[in-house]
Protein backbone atom coordinates (compact mmCIF):
# COMPACT_ATOMS: atom_id res chain seq x y z
CA UNK A 1 0.00 0.00 0.00
CA UNK A 2 1.48 3.34 -1.01
CA UNK A 3 1.94 6.89 1.49
CA UNK A 4 -1.47 8.47 1.62
CA UNK A 5 -1.56 11.45 -0.87
CA UNK A 6 -0.46 14.63 0.87
CA UNK A 7 -0.02 18.17 0.13
CA UNK A 8 3.20 19.72 -1.05
CA UNK A 9 3.36 22.75 1.28
CA UNK A 10 6.71 21.45 3.05
CA UNK A 11 8.95 24.28 4.04
CA UNK A 12 11.88 24.15 5.53
CA UNK A 13 12.01 24.75 9.32
CA UNK A 14 12.61 28.60 10.80
CA UNK A 15 16.20 29.37 11.62
CA UNK A 16 17.55 32.29 13.08
CA UNK A 17 19.57 34.48 10.50
CA UNK A 18 23.28 34.73 11.49
CA UNK A 19 23.60 37.74 14.12
CA UNK A 20 26.92 40.12 12.93
CA UNK A 21 29.04 41.40 15.77
CA UNK A 22 27.88 44.70 17.80
CA UNK A 23 30.85 46.23 15.96
CA UNK A 24 29.94 45.54 12.78
CA UNK A 25 26.53 46.11 13.60
CA UNK A 26 27.51 49.79 14.35
CA UNK A 27 29.34 50.58 10.97
CA UNK A 28 26.49 49.41 8.98
CA UNK A 29 24.62 51.75 10.61
CA UNK A 30 26.95 54.47 10.33
CA UNK A 31 27.13 53.59 6.60
CA UNK A 32 23.72 53.53 6.18
CA UNK A 33 22.84 56.71 7.87
CA UNK A 34 25.67 58.56 5.39
CA UNK A 35 23.87 56.48 2.67
CA UNK A 36 20.51 58.03 2.93
CA UNK A 37 22.02 61.53 3.89
CA UNK A 38 23.87 61.42 0.74
CA UNK A 39 20.59 60.39 -1.21
CA UNK A 40 18.98 63.00 0.37
CA UNK A 41 21.71 65.49 -1.01
CA UNK A 42 21.48 66.96 2.68
CA UNK A 43 24.94 67.85 4.64
CA UNK A 44 25.82 66.24 8.29
CA UNK A 45 24.74 69.99 9.90
CA UNK A 46 21.52 69.82 8.17
CA UNK A 47 20.36 66.51 9.75
CA UNK A 48 22.27 66.98 13.02
CA UNK A 49 20.09 70.12 13.29
CA UNK A 50 16.99 68.44 11.89
CA UNK A 51 17.49 65.92 14.38
CA UNK A 52 18.16 68.46 17.22
CA UNK A 53 21.70 67.08 18.14
CA UNK A 54 24.94 67.64 18.01
CA UNK A 55 27.21 67.33 14.44
CA UNK A 56 29.73 65.51 16.95
CA UNK A 57 27.19 62.74 17.76
CA UNK A 58 26.21 62.24 13.96
CA UNK A 59 29.97 61.98 13.14
CA UNK A 60 30.05 59.17 15.33
CA UNK A 61 27.52 57.62 14.26
CA UNK A 62 28.71 57.98 10.55
CA UNK A 63 32.12 56.61 11.70
CA UNK A 64 30.90 53.58 13.42
CA UNK A 65 31.39 54.71 16.83
CA UNK A 66 27.52 55.24 17.93
CA UNK A 67 26.32 55.15 21.32
CA UNK A 68 26.65 51.91 23.09
CA UNK A 69 22.58 52.40 23.85
CA UNK A 70 22.21 51.46 20.45
CA UNK A 71 23.46 48.19 20.57
CA UNK A 72 21.61 47.46 23.71
CA UNK A 73 18.52 48.23 22.43
CA UNK A 74 19.91 45.50 19.42
CA UNK A 75 20.19 43.14 22.53
CA UNK A 76 17.13 43.49 23.80
CA UNK A 77 15.34 43.24 19.96
CA UNK A 78 16.93 39.79 19.94
CA UNK A 79 16.30 38.44 23.00
CA UNK A 80 12.57 39.64 22.30
CA UNK A 81 13.35 37.66 19.05
CA UNK A 82 11.70 41.34 17.00
CA UNK A 83 13.39 43.24 14.59
CA UNK A 84 14.64 46.72 15.91
CA UNK A 85 11.83 48.23 13.44
CA UNK A 86 9.25 46.45 15.56
CA UNK A 87 10.79 47.62 18.68
CA UNK A 88 10.14 51.34 17.68
CA UNK A 89 6.50 50.30 16.24
CA UNK A 90 3.54 52.48 17.23
CA UNK A 91 1.35 50.68 19.85
CA UNK A 92 -1.76 49.46 17.39
CA UNK A 93 -0.03 45.71 16.63
CA UNK A 94 -0.70 44.00 13.99
CA UNK A 95 -3.03 40.61 14.27
CA UNK A 96 -1.03 37.50 15.66
CA UNK A 97 -1.20 35.37 12.66
CA UNK A 98 0.45 38.22 10.33
CA UNK A 99 3.31 38.77 13.42
CA UNK A 100 3.61 34.77 13.03
CA UNK A 101 3.81 35.08 9.36
CA UNK A 102 6.07 37.90 9.48
CA UNK A 103 8.69 35.89 11.79
CA UNK A 104 8.56 33.21 9.28
CA UNK A 105 9.35 35.34 6.43
CA UNK A 106 12.08 36.84 8.32
CA UNK A 107 13.66 33.01 9.11
CA UNK A 108 13.16 31.79 5.89
CA UNK A 109 15.98 31.37 3.28
CA UNK A 110 16.43 33.90 0.51
CA UNK A 111 15.98 31.02 -2.15
CA UNK A 112 13.06 29.93 -0.45
CA UNK A 113 11.05 33.43 -0.53
CA UNK A 114 9.98 32.92 -4.72
CA UNK A 115 8.34 30.17 -3.88
CA UNK A 116 6.45 31.49 -0.94
CA UNK A 117 5.34 34.54 -3.42
CA UNK A 118 4.33 31.75 -6.15
CA UNK A 119 1.99 30.19 -3.60
CA UNK A 120 0.95 33.08 -1.82
CA UNK A 121 -0.33 34.51 -5.71
CA UNK A 122 -1.50 31.20 -6.92
CA UNK A 123 -3.40 30.60 -3.88
CA UNK A 124 -5.06 33.68 -2.66
CA UNK A 125 -5.38 35.63 -6.06
CA UNK A 126 -8.74 36.50 -7.68
CA UNK A 127 -8.73 33.89 -10.05
CA UNK A 128 -8.30 30.52 -7.67
CA UNK A 129 -11.66 29.51 -8.70
CA UNK A 130 -10.95 28.98 -12.14
CA UNK A 131 -7.32 27.32 -11.57
CA UNK A 132 -8.99 24.73 -9.26
CA UNK A 133 -11.52 23.81 -11.88
CA UNK A 134 -8.44 22.68 -14.73
CA UNK A 135 -6.92 19.55 -12.52
CA UNK A 136 -3.29 18.61 -13.97
CA UNK A 137 -1.46 15.15 -13.40
CA UNK A 138 2.53 15.53 -13.66
CA UNK A 139 4.83 13.38 -12.54
CA UNK A 140 7.37 10.66 -14.85
CA UNK A 141 5.80 8.06 -16.76
CA UNK A 142 4.37 4.89 -15.49
CA UNK A 143 3.38 6.58 -12.12
CA UNK A 144 -0.32 6.23 -13.42
CA UNK A 145 -1.47 9.74 -15.03
CA UNK A 146 -3.17 8.70 -18.11
CA UNK A 147 -4.83 5.86 -15.78
CA UNK A 148 -6.23 7.81 -13.05
CA UNK A 149 -6.43 11.30 -15.31
CA UNK A 150 -9.15 9.56 -17.24
CA UNK A 151 -11.29 8.10 -14.12
CA UNK A 152 -11.26 11.69 -12.59
CA UNK A 153 -12.18 13.00 -15.44
CA UNK A 154 -15.28 10.89 -16.05
CA UNK A 155 -16.28 10.74 -12.15
CA UNK A 156 -16.22 14.86 -12.66
CA UNK A 157 -18.00 14.70 -16.25
CA UNK A 158 -14.98 16.98 -17.78
CA UNK A 159 -12.83 16.63 -20.74
CA UNK A 160 -10.09 14.26 -20.66
CA UNK A 161 -6.83 15.91 -22.36
CA UNK A 162 -3.31 13.98 -22.71
CA UNK A 163 -0.92 16.73 -23.48
CA UNK A 164 1.46 14.63 -25.72
CA UNK A 165 -1.70 14.34 -27.78
CA UNK A 166 -2.32 17.70 -28.31
CA UNK A 167 1.38 18.51 -28.71
CA UNK A 168 1.48 16.05 -31.55
CA UNK A 169 -1.76 17.35 -33.26
CA UNK A 170 -1.03 21.33 -33.02
CA UNK A 171 2.67 19.83 -34.80
CA UNK A 172 1.47 17.95 -37.24
CA UNK A 173 3.70 14.60 -36.14
CA UNK A 174 4.76 12.22 -33.82
CA UNK A 175 6.54 13.11 -30.22
CA UNK A 176 9.55 11.50 -31.77
CA UNK A 177 9.76 13.24 -35.23
CA UNK A 178 9.12 16.91 -32.98
CA UNK A 179 12.77 16.23 -31.17
CA UNK A 180 14.35 14.68 -34.16
CA UNK A 181 13.57 17.58 -36.22
CA UNK A 182 13.32 20.50 -33.86
CA UNK A 183 15.01 19.09 -30.91
CA UNK A 184 14.79 19.78 -27.13
CA UNK A 185 14.53 23.69 -27.18
CA UNK A 186 11.88 23.75 -29.98
CA UNK A 187 9.63 20.66 -28.53
CA UNK A 188 9.64 23.00 -25.45
CA UNK A 189 8.61 26.08 -27.40
CA UNK A 190 5.77 24.07 -28.91
CA UNK A 191 4.81 22.55 -25.99
CA UNK A 192 4.25 25.83 -24.14
CA UNK A 193 2.39 27.39 -26.81
CA UNK A 194 -0.13 23.79 -26.96
CA UNK A 195 -0.74 24.44 -22.92
CA UNK A 196 -1.59 27.97 -23.20
CA UNK A 197 -4.01 27.01 -26.06
CA UNK A 198 -5.57 24.16 -23.74
CA UNK A 199 -5.48 26.25 -20.69
CA UNK A 200 -7.68 28.78 -22.98
CA UNK A 201 -9.67 27.12 -24.63
CA UNK A 202 -10.85 24.60 -21.33
CA UNK A 203 -12.16 26.17 -17.97
CA UNK A 204 -12.86 22.93 -16.71
CA UNK A 205 -10.64 19.68 -17.61
CA UNK A 206 -8.92 16.88 -16.26
CA UNK A 207 -4.91 17.08 -18.12
CA UNK A 208 -2.17 14.84 -18.13
CA UNK A 209 0.90 16.13 -18.77
CA UNK A 210 4.59 15.18 -19.82
CA UNK A 211 7.51 14.30 -17.02
CA UNK A 212 9.87 16.74 -18.42
CA UNK A 213 7.13 20.00 -18.67
CA UNK A 214 9.14 21.19 -15.27
CA UNK A 215 12.60 21.28 -16.79
CA UNK A 216 11.70 24.51 -18.36
CA UNK A 217 10.71 27.03 -15.59
CA UNK A 218 8.19 29.71 -17.80
CA UNK A 219 5.95 26.80 -18.66
CA UNK A 220 6.03 25.02 -15.92
CA UNK A 221 5.20 28.41 -13.65
CA UNK A 222 2.51 28.91 -16.43
CA UNK A 223 0.60 25.36 -15.44
CA UNK A 224 1.10 25.92 -11.51
CA UNK A 225 -0.33 29.54 -11.80
CA UNK A 226 -3.42 27.79 -14.44
CA UNK A 227 -4.20 24.41 -13.07
CA UNK A 228 -4.41 22.87 -9.75
CA UNK A 229 -1.32 20.27 -10.11
CA UNK A 230 -1.26 16.69 -8.76
CA UNK A 231 1.99 14.76 -8.48
CA UNK A 232 1.68 11.55 -9.44
CA UNK A 233 4.52 9.64 -7.94
CA UNK A 234 5.98 5.85 -7.21
CA UNK A 235 8.96 4.53 -6.42
CA UNK A 236 11.87 3.82 -9.73
CA UNK A 237 11.09 0.40 -9.88
CA UNK A 238 6.98 0.79 -10.07
CA UNK A 239 8.09 3.56 -13.08
CA UNK A 240 10.35 0.51 -14.70
CA UNK A 241 7.83 -2.17 -14.04
CA UNK A 242 4.88 -0.34 -15.36
CA UNK A 243 6.71 1.22 -18.87
CA UNK A 244 8.15 -1.83 -19.69
CA UNK A 245 4.55 -3.60 -18.96
CA UNK A 246 3.28 -0.79 -21.74
CA UNK A 247 6.02 -1.34 -24.26
CA UNK A 248 6.89 2.39 -23.71
CA UNK A 249 10.51 2.64 -22.77
CA UNK A 250 11.74 5.47 -25.15
CA UNK A 251 14.65 6.89 -23.92
CA UNK A 252 15.61 3.90 -21.59
CA UNK A 253 15.00 1.68 -24.49
CA UNK A 254 19.05 -0.53 -24.86
CA UNK A 255 20.10 1.21 -21.72
CA UNK A 256 22.05 -1.35 -19.51
CA UNK A 257 22.17 1.59 -16.72
CA UNK A 258 18.71 2.25 -17.03
CA UNK A 259 17.45 2.08 -13.36
CA UNK A 260 20.18 4.55 -12.53
CA UNK A 261 19.12 7.14 -15.11
CA UNK A 262 15.94 6.58 -13.95
CA UNK A 263 16.79 7.51 -10.31
CA UNK A 264 19.19 9.79 -11.66
CA UNK A 265 16.26 11.94 -13.32
CA UNK A 266 13.46 11.50 -10.55
CA UNK A 267 16.40 12.97 -7.75
CA UNK A 268 16.99 16.25 -10.24
CA UNK A 269 13.26 16.73 -10.71
CA UNK A 270 12.08 15.16 -7.23
CA UNK A 271 12.14 19.39 -6.14
CA UNK A 272 10.42 20.57 -8.81
CA UNK A 273 7.63 18.29 -8.93
CA UNK A 274 7.28 19.02 -5.28
CA UNK A 275 5.98 22.36 -6.08
CA UNK A 276 2.32 20.67 -7.11
CA UNK A 277 -0.37 21.28 -4.80
CA UNK A 278 -0.59 18.03 -3.84
CA UNK A 279 1.18 14.79 -3.94
CA UNK A 280 -0.57 10.83 -4.70
CA UNK A 281 2.39 8.14 -4.41
CA UNK A 282 0.47 5.21 -6.33
CA UNK A 283 3.35 2.67 -5.27
CA UNK A 284 2.41 -0.79 -4.76
CA UNK A 285 -1.30 0.39 -4.63
CA UNK A 286 -4.30 -1.12 -6.97
CA UNK A 287 -5.80 1.27 -9.23
CA UNK A 288 -8.76 1.35 -7.78
CA UNK A 289 -7.27 2.20 -4.17
CA UNK A 290 -5.02 5.13 -5.65
CA UNK A 291 -8.03 6.25 -7.74
CA UNK A 292 -10.14 6.51 -4.20
CA UNK A 293 -7.13 8.37 -2.43
CA UNK A 294 -6.97 10.77 -5.33
CA UNK A 295 -10.53 11.42 -5.08
CA UNK A 296 -10.20 12.03 -1.27
CA UNK A 297 -7.67 14.12 -1.07
CA UNK A 298 -8.81 16.64 -4.10
CA UNK A 299 -12.49 16.76 -2.41
CA UNK A 300 -10.82 18.07 0.86
CA UNK A 301 -8.80 20.36 -1.11
CA UNK A 302 -10.87 21.32 -3.54
CA UNK A 303 -14.55 21.85 -2.36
Amino acid sequence: MGTPASTSSKIASPRKPTRIPDGDFLLFLGRRVRQLRDVRGTTRKMVAREADVSERHLAQLEAGEGNVSIVLLRRIAAALNVSLVELFAPDAEEPAEKQMIQRFLERLPNHRLEEVVLRLMRDFSPGEQVRRQRIALIGLRGAGKSTLGSKLAEERAMPFIEMDREIEKDAGMPLAEIFGLYGQSGYRAIERRTLERVVNENEHAVLSVGGGVVSEKETFDYLLSNCYTVWIKAQPEEYMRRAMAQGDFRAMAGNDHAMEDLRRILEAREPLYRQADMELDTSVSSVEDSFSRLKTTLQANLE
